[in-house]
């Protein structure tokens, strides 16, 4: 029996799982240091009030009791002993025959940018998100029950990054805005919504169909995008640009870049400049045919070199890629390369909006768009659902096997 230990309970750590766990000689353990699996692709519409925590967040010890061979352990993952061949965590050693490091990555607060971290949100984890949330809702509260005396001053939510992140929040804000305009008033005007970024342009990297689109869409919402627009510093109150322009907000959130984990920086291999595992073609660790990093954790690059986005598809492709290299591996079987590259995307834009592209030729934009994208979500969802519900099934016979048994 080969044990397998995934650290990392994020779409790749997940999608891993679900590639392995059919094979009868692997024992699969499962390690994150959260009790729970959170969707962020739906960030935006959790943080928005769209979506509820339980629409967004998993629990990881319910669904691993879905399976026959996967158990979970939270635990937080101190360092990596390559030569021993175990993983140190705060309460323990565990041993592995194979690992699997699916770490994610965490919001990159740019120490240049003074006081960056201290005056905004992230939304790289549930707390943070739901930290945004609450502000959100209490500005929206506030403009409902101010007298109309106050009612006239301006609140700027500021939003620094205009990635896919970025983009897919402040177009999702700014249709809540619209709709509560309904029972706010001519309130819902003073709030108003920016999308800060220092590229030329929005979604850098994406195609100029996706960027028309998803432009159209945002000023038909009436968010204001400011692009070639660098931060300098954030206080309290006000943003600081480095030409000299200044942007009085209410709260912001920042999406502008990721960093790798602790974890990484604990262990002593090749790393990027933000600490990303450089892996090999196999994507093995230092050369260690039986260590693997995947998703936004790694470096992961194209065969022309391009750097490819921290999505959930790449994160998802590469642990299917992982998984099927060990089952090669224990068969004494060698992999091929992993092919890295983006087979579609999609942009959610407010509402039932979205924007999409698929294989760069197959291209849609508004409610169909949304349509293949909730489709695609849903699918996810669900599949974690039907596991849990397994797990759950599996806990109460166990529960009752031993009452008969007592």
């Amino acid at each position: 029996m080969k044990k397998v230990v995934v650290v990392g309970g994020g779409y790749g750590g997940l999608r891993a799982i679900e590639s392995l766990e059919k094979q009868q000689n692997i024992e699969i353990t499962l390690l994150d240091q959260n009790s729970y699996h959170y969707l962020q692709t739906e960030a935006y519409g959790y943080i928005a009030g769209k979506y509820d925590a339980h629409d967004v967040a998993i629990d990881l010890q319910s669904w691993c009791e879905g399976f026959h061979n996967v158990s979970f352990l939270q635990r937080k993952v101190t360092s990596v002993d390559f030569e021993a061949q175990n993983v140190s965590t705060q309460d323990g050693v565990i041993d592995f025959d194979y690992l699997i490091l699916a770490v994610g990555a965490r919001t990159n607060f740019f120490s240049f940018i003074e006081g960056l971290r201290e005056h905004s949100y992230g939304v790289k984890f549930l707390n943070r998100a739901f930290n945004f949330r609450k502000e959100f809702e209490n500005l929206l509260y506030n403009k409902l029950t101010h007298k109309s005396s106050h009612g006239n001053k301006k609140f700027n939510v500021a939003i620094g990054g205009a990635g896919l992140s970025g983009v897919e929040v402040a177009a999702e804000m700014a249709y809540v805005l619209k709709k509560y305009a309904k029972t706010i008033g001519k309130r819902a005007d003073n709030v108003k919504i920016y999308l800060i970024d220092a590229s030329h342009t929005i979604l850098p990297g994406t195609s100029r169909y996706i960027i028309k689109n998803t432009k159209r869409r945002l000023e038909k919402l009436g968010v204001e995008i400011l692009t070639n627009a660098f931060i300098s510093k954030v206080d309290e109150t006000k943003i600081y640009f480095k030409d000299g322009d200044e942007l009085e907000y209410y709260f912001m959130i920042f999406t502008g870049g990721i960093k790798a984990p602790p974890l990484n920086e604990a262990i002593e291999c090749e790393k990027n400049r933000i600490n990303q595992f450089i892996v090999d073609k196999t994507l093995n660790v230092s050369g260690r045919k039986n260590v693997f990093a995947i998703g936004d954790c790694v470096e992961m690059r194209d065969e022309k070199e391009n750097i490819l986005p921290p999505t959930a598809q790449t994160a998802e492709r590469s642990a299917e890629y992982a998984a099927k290299a060990i089952i090669q591996r224990i068969d004494n079987r060698e992999p091929k390369e992993f092919n890295a590259k983006v087979m579609g995307m999609f942009v959610a834009l407010g509402g039932k909006h979205a924007v999409g592209e698929v294989f760069k030729f197959i291209r849609v934009s508004g409610y169909g768009a949304y349509l293949l994208k909730k489709a695609i979500t849903y699918g996810y969802y669900l599949g974690l659902r039907l596991r849990i519900n397994t797990g759950f099934k599996n806990r109460i016979k166990s529960v009752n096997s031993k009452k008969y048994f007592k």
